[in-house]
């Protein structure tokens, strides 16, 4: 990934400060949970979404038990090692070992991401050791559409 696309994903990303939780939502400003948050900037800065990710409950990740956020990684990002992301890349975290993985958060420098949880906004958090011990998978975008 250049330079110039790590800011302009890392830019979009901080542009969705604020925007208010809303589960299945992907709107800036109106509302967004974490896969809303990529979905959003990988509109901005790659175009089309390749993927309707469909449906989905709060718990579809324990309820199902597969790695489905990481299937769609795979799908249409570069997967990386998770110990070699940098900024503008996406970050997708386990909360407990047996569960799937199912939070994303975008990379903003090398200690921190900009995320959307659950009863918040959207807002640049420190990738703290809590946060560091749960980081299951790590992608990279894409060149964008042309």
């Amino acid at each position: 990934m250049s330079d110039a696309q790590s800011a302009a994903i890392i830019a979009e990303a901080r542009r969705w400060i604020g925007t208010p939780y809303r589960h299945q939502a992907s709107l800036f400003g109106i509302g967004c949970d974490c896969l809303g948050l990529v979905r959003g900037v990988w509109r901005a800065v790659i175009g089309p979404e390749p993927e309707a990710p469909g449906a989905y409950t709060p718990d579809w990740a324990e309820a199902g038990g597969a790695e489905l956020l990481a299937l769609a990684g795979g799908r249409h990002f570069i997967e990386i090692d998770p110990a070699a992301f940098a900024p503008g890349d996406v970050l997708l975290f386990r909360w407990r070992g047996h569960t799937p993985a199912k939070h994303l958060g975008i990379a903003a420098s090398v200690s921190s991401m900009v995320h959307a949880h659950d009863g918040a906004a959207v807002c640049e958090a420190a990738l703290s050791p809590w946060w560091r011990r749960r980081l299951a998978y790590a992608f990279r975008f894409p060149a964008p559409a042309l």
